[in-house]
């Protein structure tokens, strides 16, 4: 099994539903996306997919986040957009994408990341 990541930067605001303490007032990160993509079958070059296509649609489904006030999205009105969340939907994104997406997972700082894949 080969494994690619690439990894691409967002801005963009949220605030935690259901939650008592500072994240639940409307914040900002710079989250740090990584893309992971599994495959066993290499093309004629010998790579499983091409890093520029990996970013090309990466970039797609952030800019669709980027300098955004997260809750008022229309795919996250009424629920707590945590990074938990945020993987999860940019994973069936980036699935619909490219079907060889395997994992997503969402930096909101440099220490704190949720990833998800199924």
């Amino acid at each position: 099994m080969f494994e690619l990541t690439t990894q691409i930067y967002f801005s963009a605001a949220h605030h935690l539903l259901n939650y008592n303490g500072a994240c639940e007032n409307m914040h900002g990160h710079n989250w740090l996306v990584e893309a992971y993509v599994s495959g066993t079958d290499l093309d004629k070059s010998n790579i499983l997919i091409d890093y520029k296509i990996i970013k090309k649609n990466l970039k797609e489904v952030l800019d669709y986040l980027d300098h955004k006030d997260i809750n008022e999205l229309p795919e996250f009105k009424g629920i707590s957009p945590s990074s938990e969340i945020l993987a999860q939907f940019i994973y069936k994104k980036m699935k619909e994408k490219i079907p060889q997406t395997s994992k997503i997972s969402v930096w909101e700082t440099s220490t704190s990341c949720a990833s998800y894949w199924e």
